[in-house]
Parts: structure tokens; sequence; C-alpha cells
């Protein structure tokens, strides 16, 4: 069995999974459509929510294996988004410094720049990471 990089943490995914009933945890583990649908329908009726306590060790495997270990940490940046998302906070700590003033002065670009960030938080970081990687 090989190493695996521990890019996210069940710790947090569970803690996410609290407010699950609005998709943060899936959008956490890079599951962006799922966590709309969770968002919309309150975790497909809650019953969805429950059954996601049961799959947030394969989750948290699979985003693992998915994105890239660096200097960036997913954790830090997830929790920056959930809870400072408006302010750009999250971007100024990934080194998007013009983006995240721009956040900072217009709410998030309205709130839609923060969306667009749940769903590709994890890209971007991983992005970041190999870019600090190889300089």
């Amino acid at each position: 069995m090989t190493d695996r990089p521990n890019t996210h943490s069940k710790i947090f995914g569970y803690l996410l999974w609290i407010f699950g009933f609005l998709g943060s945890h899936r959008f956490y583990y890079g599951k962006p459509v799922t966590g709309t649908i969770w968002f919309f329908t309150l975790g497909l009726f809650f019953i969805g929510w429950i059954i996601d306590l049961f799959l947030i060790p394969a989750m948290d495997r699979e985003a693992d294996l998915r994105f890239r270990q660096g200097e960036i940490s997913y954790n830090i940046a997830w929790l920056l988004l959930t809870f400072l998302g408006v302010f750009g906070i999250h971007r100024m700590y990934m080194g998007k410094w013009l983006t995240g003033l721009l956040y900072l002065l217009t709410g998030g670009l309205f709130m839609i720049g923060v969306l667009y960030d749940f769903w590709t938080l994890n890209d971007q970081v991983s992005v970041r990471n190999e870019e600090r990687r190889f300089g």
C-alpha cells in the first residue's frame, strides 16, 4: 500500500457535515454538483445528509488521492472561504491578492465569486500547490 498525502481532514469534514444539509462538506471534498443539490434540497430532505455521516471516510480518501498536497492547506482555505469568503481572505491566503482585494471591496463579487469558489476552491489550491512546488 502506497502512502497517500493527507490533503483533507475527516475531522474538518465532520465539522462541515454538521451544516451538511447545506452541502458544505460535499463542496469541501470536491463534489460541487451534489453540494449544490444538497444546498437546494436541504441534503436531499435530510436523508442524504444522514447517509453522508457514513460516507465521509470514503469522500476523504478520494479527496486525498485527487488533490495535490503542498504549502497551502485545504483546511485553512476552506475555513477562510466558509466564514470569511465575502471578504476574500481565502484568496489572499492563497497569494491571490488582487482578487482578494476585489472580493473585499465588492462583497465577494456580489456573492457570485464566493459561489464560484465553493465550486472550484479545491482545484485552485491544488494548482497553487503545484505552481509553488515547481516554481
